[in-house]
């Protein structure tokens, strides 16, 4: 992984985690919600993890956002 894809992974993951605590839910839940395993949202939110678009369309459903609001990092 290079750095520039480091980076993307941490600001990924920290807008993840931005979100599902501004939902007051749980990493378990959003699991649920989005139908993936609760590793890979920790994994995704610590950065070590890059989420398939698959993954980030699953997540951006539960968060009731598109693809696009998700990856949005003006506000981080």
């Amino acid at each position: 992984m290079t750095r520039k894809n480091g980076v993307k992974n941490n600001k990924i993951g920290l807008k993840i985690k931005l979100e599902r605590t501004k939902l007051n839910i749980s990493q378990e839940d959003l699991a649920f919600r989005a139908n993936v395993n609760k590793n890979t949202i920790g994994a995704i939110e610590r950065g070590e993890q890059s989420p398939t678009f698959d993954t980030l369309e699953a997540i951006a459903d539960a968060f009731e956002m598109s693809v696009q609001e998700l990856c949005n990092f003006d506000n981080i």
